[in-house]
């Protein structure tokens, strides 16, 4: 370890973050590595180290002989300004070397308040921020996760974007930078090279035109590039690699847990909802598969606590067979499993009886509208009804926490429909009122609201959000109708959401913005520790950009919007249908029902599996 290293752990918080050295870290050989890729999350080591994601993804590139993969997290605010003082560029946490020597710095990019984060690990490398002033072919920075759908903001800052899932498309991107580099390729030949794989979106061989109105006329491919970039999925989940000896983390993390990924995709639909259309179509993992590999983490880790992950858990068809399997092994070592993502319309005295059996955990049900007309017009087919039945279940078994999920802001959304978030709270008391196991224990029952945000390929992706003062006034009404002392209310401020749905629906013209925020001191947006409203403000204004323009505007469907370049599967045509369908407080079929003929089948080379 480098000494100067050493001296400045001693000052700084939680320096198990920094160190590397955890059980599972793979390492390797430097003299047999023949590309080194720095796989960097710009976040904290906490989050970064619970995100599934990044674990198979680390895996899968190391599974590469000539590839070794590292990991990079962006360094808290107190070591970040003790590095910078004692001149230490940022560094990969297996090997300990500046990540500027490496030959792929790869970001992966779940939450656009996180693009301020991947300039300054970019900096703190003594790297060139644009892609146009990174001549060479390495190091070579590219950017995956969900954010990237629409990469236009970071358009300029990073080299090529993967589109989709990674666990195949990367590999064959390093198997394309291993060629190139023994071949001597330019950059430029490269990337055009690397432009025919699907899922490999390069922004440097794309130009947006724009119109005197500040709308994109249309987006321009160079040289006959492939137009629009289809994302890549996995075809099948059972026998694609997957990491069951994770790098087991040497302090406390967000998930301190094992995670088993039940299915990628979503049956339901809701038009709020951007992962439940770009993780389409729908591929679910054989039950004696996932407990398998459950098993197999759990004795490789150590962990007392097991997740079940996917957007919808409880729609996953063989889930009381993967539960069976699961507590066979995990009832003796009492070894907990929690279903985070339970809909209130299927949850069954089955499911309750078997996930209380080690120890109880909260429920947390995302109801999302405040009435059935609203629920109805974002398809969120989830009654008053289903969630009193559900909470029925949970009280009578033991269960006294509840936490309920709503947004406001939501299209058509009116004042009656906020008001009955509060009523429906009070339903939800009573019926703990009447059907408590224990009623000397009282019952806690928390109402959660955000603000809606816009997002691409979401059917309301053409949406304007609700203005800051609109949202608060929203909520005050809310705050006020809730009078119960057994019921919380907890809202997320206007701001962040403000800003994330500028960046969410933005284009190139914010790069110097984004360059501005960093140059002041933004990093860390996604914290409220970091977070600084009015330094985005000073940004905006400083280059002439109105927020409003991307944030609080709504689009037509004939408008060409900046994340065009992309397909995902869906058609867009899909997507406005679903719209107008709000607007007339209509329900869409599970996809499981009914097919919707969204169009994600294309990307399926045995056609739609939604009834499978």
């Amino acid at each position: 370890m480098d000494s100067r290293l050493e001296r400045i752990l001693m000052q700084v918080e939680k320096p198990a973050r920094y160190t590397g050295g955890e059980v599972n870290q793979i390492i390797k050989n430097k003299d047999n590595i023949d590309l080194r890729v720095a796989f960097c999350f710009p976040d904290t080591y906490e989050i970064g180290m619970s995100n599934l994601g990044m674990s198979i993804l680390y895996h899968t590139m190391n599974s590469l002989d000539y590839v070794w993969c590292e990991r990079v997290f962006a360094p808290w605010g107190d070591m970040a300004k003790a590095m910078t003082d004692a001149q230490i560029p940022l560094y990969a946490l297996e090997s300990g070397d500046p990540i500027s020597d490496f030959d792929v710095l790869a970001f992966s990019i779940g939450y656009e308040m996180a693009y301020t984060t991947v300039l300054d690990m970019l900096s703190m490398a003594h790297l060139p921020l644009r892609s146009k002033e990174r001549n060479d072919l390495t190091p070579l920075v590219i950017a995956g996760g969900s954010a990237c759908v629409n990469a236009e903001p970071i358009a300029d800052f990073i080299d090529l974007a993967i589109i989709g899932e990674g666990e195949e498309v990367n590999n064959e991107l390093l198997a394309l930078l291993h060629q190139a580099k023994a071949s001597g390729w330019s950059k430029d030949q490269f990337l055009r090279s690397a432009s025919d794989i699907q899922g490999i979106y390069v922004p440097g061989l794309y130009e947006p035109v724009y119109r005197d109105d500040g709308l994109i006329d249309h987006i321009e491919p160079k040289d006959g590039t492939v137009y629009p970039v289809k994302k890549r999925i996995i075809q099948d989940l059972d026998h694609v690699d997957f990491p069951v000896e994770p790098v087991i983390p040497t302090t406390e993390i967000v998930q301190d847990r094992v995670s088993l990924e039940l299915f990628r995709g979503c049956v339901r639909g809701c038009r709020f909802c951007q992962a439940g259309y770009i993780y389409r179509p729908i591929r679910m993992k054989q039950s004696d598969r996932l407990v398998e590999q459950g098993k197999e983490l759990l004795e490789n880790t150590g962990y007392q606590d097991c997740t079940l992950l996917s957007l919808s858990t409880s729609d996953y068809r063989e889930l009381m067979p993967l539960l069976n399997g699961l507590l066979e092994y995990c009832e003796p070592k009492s070894i907990g499993l929690s279903l985070p993502s339970l809909r209130a319309d299927n949850f069954s005295m089955d499911i309750m009886d078997r996930i209380q059996r080690v120890r109880k955990s909260g429920l947390t049900f995302a109801v999302e509208g405040g009435s059935q007309r609203l629920r109805d017009a974002i398809n969120k087919n989830v009654t008053e009804e289903d969630l009193l039945n559900t909470c029925k279940i949970a009280f009578s078994g033991g269960w006294n926490t509840v936490k309920l999920y709503y947004m406001l802001g939501l299209p058509t959304e009116t004042d009656e429909d906020i008001l009955g978030i509060a009523q429906m709270a009070n339903a939800v008391l009573h019926c703990w009122r009447e059907n408590a196991k224990n009623k000397n224990r009282g019952v806690k029952i928390t109402i959660s609201t955000s603000c809606f945000i816009p997002k691409p390929f979401s059917p309301f992706q053409w949406e304007q959000q609700i203005s800051m003062d609109e949202y608060r006034r929203r909520v005050n009404l809310l705050k006020n109708s809730i009078t119960a002392k057994n019921v919380t209310y907890k809202w997320h401020d206007p701001e962040t959401s403000f800003i994330e749905a500028v960046l969410s629906r933005g284009d190139r013209r914010l790069a110097d913005v984004l360059e501005y925020v960093w140059k002041h001191g933004g990093r860390l947006e996604a914290w409220e520790d970091y977070f600084n409203y009015d330094l985005w403000m000073e940004a905006f204004s400083q280059f002439g950009i109105d927020p409003s323009f991307y944030a609080n505007r709504e689009r037509t469907f004939e408008e060409t919007l900046p994340w065009d370049v992309i397909d995902v599967g869906v058609f867009k045509k899909h997507l406005w249908n679903e719209r107008e369908m709000c607007y007339q407080s209509t329900l869409s079929p599970d996809c499981r029902k009914q097919c919707s003929a969204c169009g994600a089948a294309r990307l399926l080379k045995k056609g739609c599996v939604c009834d499978s």
